[in-house]
């Protein structure tokens, strides 16, 4: 009896197996894929290969070690009484139909929230209900639809990533069919004759077809797919008129072998496929490396309090951070590394990580996970392990705090290459139906040779160079940048707004006084806690001026943004902010930035701090207000209105008084006039604001003040350099458009020669690299000498 095979994966279905559409599935699992794509019209997934979810065949108990508790927790980023998040590599993701479905996990499976899909490194991060579906029973299903993770205990020690040599074996085959393709047409170029006509002629054409075999349906298959895929949804990618110009050399060169009109062109089908692999190869080579630059040695300047075994306390760089340090997390810091929670109870946002918004309350002895957000006062923990830099790298480009701006931003490629391949598809059409009225023979050879020439691989290539590159420029020069896309947007900016605490002033020069009652030494030992729980610039500046205290745990802490904090032990209670906030409500009038105190509802004083503004603000708002308005919203009073004004340029706008959602009111406003707007803040008061605005920079003064909401962060000590900066990336995108003016160049030159059927395809076909490695050469050169003008 003749079984039937499943649609989706081809394996035998047993009796009583599922029938739905007519087809036949061995499981519910198999049957719901095929329906999610075909309600989603992606069916045609199952037009590339037969049984396209072919499942590896897993050996029975091959992942029951997963069932262990120690190994499940070795593995896992990520862990709380609801959620596990987990990275896998998975070695099948090969094309955008393995992404969607890689990304729509949760409609295969009720417990599966998100996935995440990083297609160059071909894994996925998962985030799921680990009560409801086990880490064992998340790979089995995996596994089941075809995308079998790899899992290694000891990759996941060492780190290692597989390599994907498929591009190499591609190359190899097509470079070994050329280089003989190109030996057996030696005869035909040099029109030998005699025993050639007769005898091996036939042979060696029949050769020529046979090598070129593997290169059209092997080498060359990621362009025919990805044409499809374009043609199917809609869209004219860079990839149609090179499938098209393959498909032409192939068919032309088969017929004239089939009938014996002549050798065909298939030393320039070969060529040409070799060539493009080969330059896929070097922009892939260079990827990499743009990739390795931005893992590891894009370092944020942030830093962490250690305790160290006297109980005194040190900053340190959070990639210094060892297993078994003790580490202090204020108020509304990161922490930085998974651990154990010390003293303190531990009130902590995960969204950071999960996207969930819910807080998880935490004890002492409790782990506590990277990623997570202290929200009440300060605690302490034991790190287990050193923390990878990458990480927060990671954690800054994760999709859950990707901005919406599908709708209002598009790159510059975006906008230039549908329009290209356009006018490559027209002029190739054209000149063929030309020359099939002149001179039918050179039909082929214009057709091909202009698909050829006019491949848009040098304007594909000429962003992710240039903008790859200027973010490692900017790294280095401590500008810490989110991804490429920011640097187009900070080149359009027409409208800069700064805060001023802990932005345009600093800290850790101001001079503080007191006035007011003496404090006891009691309420000054609750005043110091209270403060040692807080990150705002203020607080800090107030804490490393206090007299030394024991350090005690606070029975209560609270943080109202905006306002000022309060802190409580036993019978002790201590505000610390505004006049109103703390109750004083008349004679608050003050010229400089003050810090009341009150203890147990009673007024106490104030800390008055002479502003200290950072070297260079006038020289930075005055270079900026050539090419944009300028603003400062600040939250403190009036008083510094003055000083203020003899900086900034004459007419400036200056707000205060600015409770946090005044600032990202004000910032929507200015974006419904039409304005493209730079929010420059400290990262802390400002997350809002800084979401708000198309580029947001928080201003890192080597504290551990760490937001998703920002887009870049810059070194404090970088601030005077910011307008440089901005310059640079307007020169950046004036490299990128050069580099189109001079593809364009190239393509007019080589369109005249292809049109006039002056070019031969494997001519154009060796022009086309070169053409690609020159732009390259161009960008990287530019970028080079745009960075060695910054400082």
């Amino acid at each position: 009896m003749v079984k039937n095979k499943c649609y989706h994966c081809g394996n035998e279905c047993t009796e009583g197996g599922i029938i739905y559409d007519r087809k036949n599935f061995c499981c519910q699992g198999c049957r719901a894929v095929y329906e999610i794509f075909s309600c989603n019209d992606l069916s045609y997934y199952y037009d590339l290969q037969t049984a396209a979810g072919t499942s590896p065949k897993v050996t029975e108990g091959k992942y029951d070690f997963l069932s262990s508790k120690a190994i499940t927790n070795k593995l896992v980023e990520f862990q709380d009484d609801e959620i596990q998040i987990i990275s896998l590599y998975i070695p099948n993701i090969h094309c955008s139909s393995c992404i969607w479905i890689l990304e729509n996990l949760d409609k295969l499976h009720k417990s599966i929230f998100n996935s995440q899909v990083d297609f160059p490194k071909k894994s996925i991060r998962i985030s799921y209900n680990w009560q409801s579906i086990t880490l064992k029973e998340l790979v089995l299903l995996l596994s089941r639809i075809g995308y079998e993770p790899n899992i290694s205990l000891e990759d996941y020690d060492k780190k290692i990533k597989k390599t994907d040599y498929t591009l190499i074996y591609k190359l190899g085959v097509a470079g070994f069919a050329f280089g003989n393709i190109m030996f057996l047409s030696f005869p035909e170029y040099f029109e030998v004759g005699e025993f050639w006509i007769d005898q091996y002629k036939p042979l060696f054409r029949w050769l020529m077809f046979f090598f070129s075999l593997p290169v059209v349906f092997y080498a060359a298959q990621d362009y025919f797919i990805s044409a499809y895929k374009g043609l199917h949804s809609k869209l004219l990618n860079i990839d149609v008129p090179i499938a098209l110009g393959i498909f032409v050399l192939f068919i032309r060169s088969s017929i004239e072998i089939i009938f014996d009109w002549g050798s065909g062109f298939f030393d320039s089908l070969t060529g040409l496929v070799f060539f493009l692999l080969l330059g896929k190869f070097f922009q892939q080579q260079t990827y990499s490396f743009l990739s390795f630059e931005r893992d590891y040695k894009s370092y944020f300047p942030i830093a962490i309090t250690r305790i160290l075994n006297d109980g005194t306390e040190d900053t340190i760089q959070l990639y210094d951070i060892q297993k078994g340090d003790r580490l202090l997390i204020r108020n509304e810091e990161l922490i930085p590394v998974d651990g154990l929670l010390l003293i303190g109870d531990a009130r902590i946002d995960y969204s950071f990580v999960s996207g969930e918004s819910a807080t998880v309350y935490r004890e002492p002895s409790d782990k506590i996970y990277a990623g997570g957000k202290q929200l009440s006062g300060a605690i302490e923990m034991e790190a287990l392990k050193s923390v990878p830099q990458s990480y927060l790298t990671q954690l800054w480009g994760n999709a859950i705090f990707q901005k919406d701006r599908t709708n209002s931003f598009r790159t510059l490629t975006d906008r230039i290459g549908k329009r290209f391949t356009i006018g490559v598809l027209t002029i190739a059409f054209t000149s063929a139906l030309f020359w099939l009225f002149m001179d039918s023979n050179k039909l082929i050879n214009v057709f091909t040779a202009v698909l050829i020439i006019a491949c848009p691989c040098a304007i594909a290539l000429a962003a992710p160079f240039t903008l790859g590159n200027m973010l490692r420029i900017f790294g280095n020069k401590k500008f810490y940048l989110k991804d490429t896309q920011t640097i187009e947007r900070l080149a359009q900016v027409d409208m800069a707004i700064f805060d001023k605490t802990g932005t345009i002033t600093t800290a850790k020069k101001s001079t503080v006084s007191y006035e007011g009652m003496d404090l006891t030494q009691s309420e000054e030992s609750l005043l110091k806690n209270t403060l040692r729980a807080s990150n705002h610039p203020l607080s800090r500046a107030l804490y490393d001026l206090l007299a030394e205290h024991d350090i005690i745990t606070l029975d209560e802490y609270q943080e109202h943004i905006g306002y000022g904090i309060r802190g409580s032990k036993e019978d002790g209670q201590i505000k610390i902010g505004s006049a109103t906030f703390v109750g004083k409500t008349k004679g608050t009038t003050s010229q400089n930035t003050a810090v009341h105190v009150s203890a147990n509802d009673e007024y106490k004083g104030c800390f008055i701090f002479q502003n200290d503004y950072r070297e260079g603000v006038s020289v930075v708002f005055n270079t900026m207000q050539n090419n944009m308005d300028l603003a400062i919203l600040s939250g403190d009073n009036s008083g510094e209105k003055s000083n203020l004004e003899a900086l900034v340029p004459k007419g400036t706008p200056l707000y205060f008084n600015q409770k946090p959602e005044d600032k990202l009111h004000f910032i929507a406003s200015c974006q419904e006039n039409s304005k493209t707007v730079l929010m420059v803040g400290d990262g802390l008061n400002d997350a809002g604001a800084l979401a708000q605005s198309d580029v947001g920079i928080a201003i890192s003064e080597n504290i551990n003040v760490f937001s998703p909401a920002c887009d870049a962060i810059l070194d404090a000590t970088k601030f005077q350099q910011l307008p440089s900066y901005i310059q640079a990336s307007k020169k950046a995108m004036m490299v990128i458009k050069l580099s189109f003016v001079l593809s364009l160049l190239y393509n007019v030159i080589g369109l005249f020669f292809a049109i006039t059927g002056q070019l031969e395809p494997v001519i154009a076909a060796i022009l086309m690299p070169l053409s690609s490695i020159s732009i390259v050469a161009f960008t990287t050169v530019s970028t080079y000498a745009i960075g060695r003008k910054l400082i």
